[in-house]
């Protein structure tokens, strides 16, 4: 009985408490949220370029790189963009065929020929998926980007999404071939270097190619600052890195996931709350990156990369956070 009690009292000063926090940092009560999800491991959040909020609850540091799951795709996609800016790809429109026809399995139905760029950035492939049940099996075999290219099509390229690691890695190796260079290079070179973050080398397939899609690991603020990237047009203190048309376009809705039911551009889930729009990279567990340029925000999460997060669950608990949270506080605190 006196255990109850205390429990009582407990919840009701933490009740009474919320409105005072909320008084002293108007970020508490969204960083409260946050803690009480035992997946999340920390939150960053940074509007006008200042930070307003820098949490670790549970898990590695802020310095420590981390996976980031399929975040990775995100960056794959801006990797797109920066082969555009450089014309190591003519368009959007330029096919397998055009660009990469050496990473056509013999096997492979006539119509992988005539996949886009624009197709694999969008996971509008067409063909069989390599994640969820398929993961497995695809990550298993002995040439990752022939696998995902000798899957039979399950749609017309460019009919509608179909969520797959095997697109992102398929384009990344794209990259390297009009380019010359790993995607690991790529990724330091184009990214890295003038963000000031370190990209560690991560996960490669069995002919060397780093995984696109999937496994980069890299720290809360590297996280942000990638975000900052997008949010500011493609230019970070002072440099243009992207193109501006690319981060226009990268923002525009392309196709919609099924699963979470967000549209999605290049690279990014889309959505819009509280009367703000916002563009979301999405990894496993529960990693987030989430720019609303509107209203001059950037936020980064991590989680646990061992456990789910689905948009019925955890990954659900996150948006209502952001959308219902942190948007209409941020939008408030643009004057």
């Amino acid at each position: 009985m006196h255990m109850k009690r205390r429990g009582f009292l407990s919840a009701g000063l933490a009740t009474l408490a919320t409105p005072m926090l909320a008084q002293t940092n108007p970020w508490a009560v969204a960083i409260q949220t946050a803690r009480g999800f035992d997946q999340c491991h920390a939150l960053v959040i940074r509007q006008s370029g200042q930070s307003v909020a820098t949490e670790v609850f549970r898990g590695p540091g802020l310095n420590r790189a981390v996976s980031v799951k399929s975040v990775s795709k995100t960056i794959v996609a801006a990797l797109t963009g920066a082969a555009l800016d450089r014309t190591e790809l003519s368009s959007l429109s330029a096919t397998l065929g055009d660009v990469a026809p050496r990473l056509i399995p013999a096997n492979a139905d006539p119509r992988v020929a005539g996949i886009t760029i624009e197709n694999l950035v969008t996971m509008q492939a067409g063909l069989e998926r390599t994640s969820g049940a398929n993961y497995g099996g695809w990550v298993s075999s002995g040439n990752w980007v022939a696998n995902a290219l000798g899957r039979p099509f399950v749609a017309e390229p460019g009919a509608r999404m179909l969520y797959s690691t095997g697109s992102f890695h398929i384009l990344g190796a794209v990259l390297s071939e009009v380019s010359g260079q790993s995607l690991l290079s790529l990724a330091r070179r184009r990214l890295g270097d003038p963000l000031g973050i370190e990209i560690p080398a991560w996960t490669r397939d069995p002919q060397g190619r780093y995984m696109g899609g999937n496994q980069m690991a890299l720290t809360l603020d590297a996280m942000v600052r990638f975000g900052e990237l997008y949010r500011l047009d493609g230019r970070f203190e002072g440099q243009q890195v992207l193109s501006a048309d690319w981060v226009r376009r990268s923002f525009e809705r392309r196709t919609q996931s099924f699963f979470s039911g967000l549209d999605y551009g290049y690279g990014w889930f889309l959505g819009e709350a509280a009367g703000v729009q916002y563009a979301l990279a999405r990894g496993y567990g529960g990693q987030i990156i989430c720019v609303a340029p509107d209203i001059e925000l950037t936020l980064a999460i991590t989680s646990d990369p061992t456990r789910p997060a689905r948009s019925g669950g955890y990954f659900g608990d996150l948006q209502r956070l952001i959308e219902r949270q942190i948007l209409p506080l941020a939008k408030s605190q643009i004057v």
